[in-house]
């Protein structure tokens, strides 16, 4: 047979616009857990305006933080772990459950006025236990839902899920705050979280085990995750975008948004009115738009080499908004840094569900989780403690620029090895 008798290549069919969202499976899920991540800051701006007006505490916002983080650096690797063996199902019924005793705790503390700071401790320790256990079963769950052609699209759109309960949580939290008070509005609260609940109850999503092997092995502790992070650095795609994610995290994270309101008032809106709101939303709009935009357009498929560039380029959005000096210049730069933010960290993502191996998923993700998030706690050390020293412009701004070179140096061994196994 000649050359010129092969059948013709046809081309790969462009990406279809939400395509996720035509699994009507998906569709449930995706809305429940939006809503949970609603009221997930809905009771921090409840709970936070208490303890402000109880306490007047740095220390205990500054724990909130913590307790907030700390959680998936400690045990985002068991957590997936025991998504293998129990069922990603389950945990994220127990998160769910979490979330609900602490929205209920707040409320019965309010109602009798008997708010004191180590139960306020208590509270914030149970949400961080709430977050690990439900993060990354979320994400081991998206793979048996969408299945392998739409968990591009699903991972985005979920990531946009979480930025839309950014933008819209904050307004709720306000709103039901002014209209019920803090008791009853972190009751109504606790409701928010029961549709992913009520939900889970019947679905046959995330509850197999993950092979006779998994049940065989059982829980091994440190054991489990240390055997992840070898099976992870033998994937050049797991091992550089968990690198990817877990430096963003450790050297920038959020720490970031924390410290917006001293940009604001360095840039002449620091009174909390319409301009410093808008500062403080343009990040969070920014991903919201991006998820929007790249979805219904079908672009940005994932690749490891894209998501490095968008990662650099939010890394140079983030050093021009650190330097600049005009208000309109850094809504424009925290818009972009939302956008990229989002649209690599989702693809990071979708990559690493890719490539996990089937009967070890939960354990990757759970590991990939304890560097994408747990490794956020050292940001308040790289950006905000020396930010005290140095200023909070020098702080990002060099944080930022130092994980540009580090994403520089990692993207070029990577075309360097690419070339040389050409």
């Amino acid at each position: 047979m000649n050359s010129n008798s092969r059948a013709p290549q046809v081309p790969a069919p462009k990406p279809r616009a939400f395509a996720s969202l035509s699994n009507r499976n998906f569709r449930i899920f995706f809305f429940a857990t939006t809503a949970a991540m609603m009221a997930d800051n809905i009771e921090h701006v409840i709970s936070y305006f208490v303890m402000y007006q109880k306490f007047h505490s740095p220390a205990l916002a500054g724990f909130a933080v913590v307790s907030h983080w700390v959680p998936f650096l400690l045990a985002g690797g068991f957590t997936g772990r025991l998504a293998d063996r129990f069922g990603a199902r389950r945990l994220i019924q127990a998160g769910m459950l979490l979330f609900i005793a602490v929205s209920a705790g707040w409320g019965i503390m309010f109602m009798t006025d008997s708010t004191a700071m180590w139960k306020a401790m208590v509270l914030l320790v149970v949400h961080g236990a709430a977050g690990v256990l439900w993060v990354p079963a979320s994400q081991v769950i998206i793979y048996e839902i969408a299945g392998v052609a739409q968990l591009p699209s699903a991972v985005r759109i979920f990531a946009t899920g979480r930025y839309l309960g950014f933008v819209v949580g904050p307004f709720l939290g306000a709103g039901l705050l002014l209209e019920f008070g803090p008791a009853r509005g972190i009751m109504i609260n606790a409701l928010i979280y029961m549709p992913l609940l009520v939900w889970l109850l019947g679905a046959h999503y995330g509850s197999r085990m993950a092979g006779e092997q998994a049940k065989a092995r059982g829980i091994n502790g440190f054991a489990d995750v240390w055997s992840t992070m070898r099976v992870i650095a033998r994937n050049p795609v797991l091992l550089s975008m968990t690198v990817m994610i877990g430096a963003a995290a450790f050297f920038v994270g959020n720490a970031y948004q924390s410290l917006l309101p001293g940009f604001a008032l360095d840039l002449g809106h620091g009174k909390g009115d319409f301009a410093y709101g808008a500062l403080l939303g343009a990040d969070a709009a920014g991903g919201l738009m991006a998820g929007v935009i790249l979805e219904g357009g079908g672009l940005l498929p994932p690749r490891a080499r894209t998501a490095f560039v968008l990662a650099m380029i939010w890394c140079c959005a983030l050093v021009g908004f650190a330097r600049s000096n005009t208000y309109v210049v850094s809504i424009a730069l925290l818009f972009v840094a939302g956008f990229v933010e989002l649209a690599f960290n989702a693809m990071a993502q979708a990559l690493v569900q890719l490539n996990a191996p089937g009967d070890m998923r939960g354990r990757v993700i759970g590991v990939f989780s304890m560097f994408s998030m747990g490794l956020r706690s050292f940001s308040g050390l790289s950006v905000g403690l020396l930010g005290s020293v140095i200023g909070i412009h020098n702080s990002l701004s060099y944080s930022a620029a130092a994980l540009f070179l580090l994403y520089v140096s990692i993207f070029g061994v990577r075309q360097l090895r690419r070339g040389s196994s050409a």
